[in-house]
C-alpha cells in the first residue's frame, strides 16, 4: 500500500515569529513525539522528557507574559499549538493544557511577590502543574467540594482527596482548591502546593480506555501545611478563579480534539487512497468519498469555532459561552471523526496495527474532561436563556 504523506494543516497566524513557533513545533512533534506515541501508550509510559524538552523549547508557557518566562502568545497561536501536539500524541498536548490550567490562577490574580517567586519556574524552569478541583463526590458539580484547609497561625493545613487529576503523582506544583468557609461556591480558596509537600501523595493512577501514558489519579492532602504566602487571591475567590480557568482550559480541550481528529483523517485519508478493492482505491467510492468530506468539514468547522473564541479572549472580551460551545462541538466532532477513521479502514481500523482505534478510545475522554458536554450545554443554555428556576 503507498504512503501517503499527510499535508500539514494551512494555517492562518498573525506573525511570522508565530509561523516559525508552529514549524518549531511540527519538527519537535514529528521527531521526539509521534514516532514513540503508539509503542508508550501502549506500554502506559508518561514522556516526562518531552515535557522538559517543551519547556526547555519555550513552549510551555506560551500564552503568558516574558516578564515571568512566558511566551507571550496570544491564544489564538497557543490553541494551534497544542492541535498540533495533540495530533502527534494527546497525552502531550493534553498535558501541556492541564500544565497551562495550572498556571492560571497565579498568573491571573497572584501578587506581585508571588509571580516574581514561582512563575518563572513554573512557565520555564522545567517544572510540571496538577489541576486540582474535582473530588470523588463532586465532579460536575465542584461548588460542593468537601477539602478543607484550616488556617494555624500563618500557614494552612489541607485535609482532603481529589479525583480525576492529570499528572497526579508526577506533578511538581499543584493548583489546589479547598474549602476555607461555608457551604458553596464563596467558601473556597485557590493555593499553590508543592508537589513534594509532606503529607501529599498520589494514589495507583486509574486504568483508563485511553491515554494510558498520562497518569490520572486521586491525590490525597493528609495535614499539608503550607504558607499563607501560597494562598492565592482573597479567602473565598477560589471558585471564581476556577471558573476563570477553565473557560480558557476548555478552548484546550477543543484545540487538542481537532488535533486528535486531523490526525484520525490523515490517516483515513492515507488509507483509502492506497487500499484497493474491485480494482481500484476505495476512496473511489462514493460512500467512503463523502464519509471522508463530513470528517474534513467538522474537522475545520471545529477549528473555525476554537479560534473565533481565542480571538475574543486576546480581544479582552466575553468568551465564555463560546467556549463551551467550541468544547462542545470539537469534541463531539472528534469523536464522530475517530469512530468514522475506524470505520474507513475496517477490519484494520478495529486493530493496533493502525492508530485509529488509539484515536477512537482518546477522543471519548474529551467529551468528559474539564465540563462534561452535558455541563457545557447547561453553559450555553444559561447564557441564552439565564439561569434555571429553582
Amino acid at each position: 500500500m503507498p504512503d501517503r504523506a499527510p499535508q500539514p494543516v494551512d494555517r492562518q497566524l498573525p506573525t511570522d515569529e508565530a509561523r516559525d513557533l508552529i514549524s518549531l513545533v511540527r519538527d519537535i512533534a514529528q521527531r521526539e513525539i509521534a514516532p514513540k506515541a503508539a509503542e508508550e501508550e501502549d506500554a502506559g509510559r508518561f514522556p516526562r522528557e518531552v515535557f522538559t524538552l517543551l519547556s526547555e523549547s519555550g513552549l510551555l508557557g506560551l500564552p503568558y507574559d516574558s516578564e515571568h518566562g512566558g511566551g507571550d502568545q496570544p491564544y489564538e497561536v497557543y490553541l494551534q499549538v497544542l492541535e498540533e501536539l495533540a495530533a502527534a500524541r494527546l497525552t502531550v498536548g493534553l498535558g501541556v493544557s492541564v500544565h497551562s490550567l495550572a498556571c492560571h490562577a497565579l498568573a491571573n490574580y497572584g501578587t506581585k511577590e508571588q509571580q516574581v517567586e514561582h512563575l518563572p519556574n513554573m512557565l520555564g524552569g522545567g517544572l510540571l502543574g496538577a489541576y486540582c478541583l474535582s473530588e470523588p463526590a463532586s465532579g460536575s458539580d465542584a461548588a460542593s467540594l468537601r477539602t478543607k484547609a484550616v488556617r494555624d497561625g500563618d500557614s494552612w493545613v489541607l485535609t482532603g482527596t481529589k479525583a480525576w487529576i492529570t499528572h497526579g503523582g508526577v506533578a511538581d506544583f499543584c493548583t489546589v482548591l479547598a474549602r476555607t468557609g461555608g457551604e458553596g461556591a464563596r467558601g473556597i480558596t485557590a493555593f499553590l502546593v508543592p508537589g513534594d509537600a509532606e503529607g501529599l501523595s498520589a494514589a495507583v493512577p486509574e486504568k483508563k480506555m485511553g491515554m494510558k501514558g498520562s497518569p490520572t489519579a486521586q491525590v490525597h492532602f493528609d495535614g499539608v501545611r503550607i504558607p499563607d504566602s501560597r494562598r492565592i487571591g482573597e479567602e473565598g475567590q477560589g471558585f471564581a478563579i476556577a471558573l476563570s480557568a477553565l473557560d480558557s482550559g476548555r478552548l484546550g480541550i477543543a484545540a487538542c480534539a481537532i488535533g486528535v481528529a486531523q490526525a484520525a483523517l490523515d490517516e483515513a485519508v492515507a488509507y483509502a487512497t492506497g487500499r484497493e478493492q474491485f480494482g481500484r482505491p476505495i476512496a473511489d467510492f462514493q460512500g467512503l468519498r463523502f464519509m471522508l468530506a463530513d470528517m474534513a468539514t467538522r474537522i475545520e468547522a471545529g477549528r473555525s469555532l476554537y479560534l473565533a473564541a481565542a480571538r475574543l479572549r486576546d480581544a479582552g472580551r466575553p468568551f465564555a459561552r463560546q467556549a463551551a460551545m467550541a468544547k462542545l462541538f470539537c469534541t463531539d466532532a472528534a469523536m464522530q471523526v475517530t469512530v468514522d477513521a475506524v470505520q474507513v479502514l475496517g477490519g484494520y481500523g478495529y486493530t493496533a496495527d493502525f492508530p485509529v482505534e488509539r484515536y477512537m478510545r482518546e477522543a471519548k475522554v474529551l467529551q468528559i474532561v474539564e465540563g462534561t458536554n452535558q455541563i457545557q450545554r447547561m453553559v450555553i443554555a444559561r447564557h441564552l436563556a439565564g439561569p434555571e428556576s429553582r
